[in-house]
């Protein structure tokens, strides 16, 4: 079949010749302090034995899933950008597409989890190790990657059952569902219809917890008979608050707003933030704004 063996050209920001170093630099730059980041935030974390509980387990897996997101996109557009070559075969462009929708997916229900995860330890700590136990924590962590890895599938099998043909240009630096899709000649409404059956609960689904959560922790913060005690209390929880409102709200911005993703150059650029910019700023986030981790990685450093 000569659409399956056809290439795609990747034209995201091909219309700024003069920044194509710069945008290779830029993406490297980020990559590499995205996996360093996270891979200093895993050991300080299996260093230390005052990190072994569930809050801390549910980071670990955090930054492990946010390297693998990262390098599914940043070292492909950097040579991209550096040498030019924005072709991608039918079948890396499939696997860059399953990958990524698999780790978005995924990073959106261990959000949501950990969420889950303040709630119980906030407004339920008599009961909190007894619910939040080792096998239920592992439990949640295989869910939120089973439940990526059916979106994924579904996702990547619907768009690339259609039929490619004439002019393969994506209007994105990597294969984003919705701008492969647009380069179809097939009819896409029910591609269309598929990924807003799928994509929408998810989004709504992850985030309705995590909002409930954070509702009830408000409250039972609010209640609390003593500043220091609301303070311990929210300074356990703020962490992850902004990872939140960073990765909801981009997520929200690009796929909620009229017209966000149907703007080639908007879409780019909110892009660039969900997939490179998040998981390089996620182990600032939480050291910067965590005690305990920062007290762990000041002891390590010591050793």
């Amino acid at each position: 079949n000569h659409t399956r063996m056809s290439e795609f050209i990747l034209v995201g920001f091909k219309s700024h010749p003069g920044s194509q170093v710069l945008l290779s630099v830029l993406f490297s730059t980020m990559y590499f302090v995205t996996v360093v980041g996270n891979i200093c935030m895993i050991l300080v974390i299996r260093m230390e034995p005052s990190l072994h509980s569930p809050m801390y387990f549910f980071l670990e897996n955090l930054s492990t899933l946010d390297i693998c997101y990262s390098s599914v996109i940043a070292p492909r557009a950097a040579l991209a950008f550096l040498l030019g070559r924005r072709s991608i075969s039918y079948t890396s462009c499939a696997s860059q597409m399953f990958f990524f929708s698999l780790f978005g997916t995924t990073e959106a229900f261990f959000l949501a989890v950990m969420a889950y995860d303040r709630f119980t330890a906030i407004c339920n700590p008599l009961l909190y190790q007894v619910i939040m136990s080792r096998r239920l924590c592992v439990l949640m962590v295989v869910g939120s990657y089973l439940s990526g890895c059916i979106n994924c599938t579904i996702q990547t099998g619907f768009t690339f059952s259609l039929s490619f043909c004439g002019h393969r240009e994506i209007n994105h630096f990597f294969c984003e569902v919705a701008a492969v899709i647009h380069t179809s000649c097939s009819n896409t409404l029910v591609n269309e219809l598929v990924m807003l059956a799928v994509c929408g609960p998810i989004i709504v689904g992850t985030a309705l917890v995590v909002f409930v959560s954070y509702g009830y922790i408000i409250i039972t913060i609010m209640q609390m008979p003593s500043a220091e005690s609301r303070h311990k209390a929210f300074s356990t929880c703020s962490s992850h608050m902004v990872t939140i409102c960073l990765f909801f709200g981009t997520v929200f911005f690009m796929y909620a707003q009229p017209g966000a993703a149907s703007s080639p150059s908007k879409s780019n650029t909110l892009s660039i933030f969900y997939t490179v910019v998040i998981p390089m700023l996620n182990p600032f986030i939480y050291t910067l704004r965590n005690r305990e981790v920062k007290g762990a990685l000041k002891k390590q450093l010591k050793r």
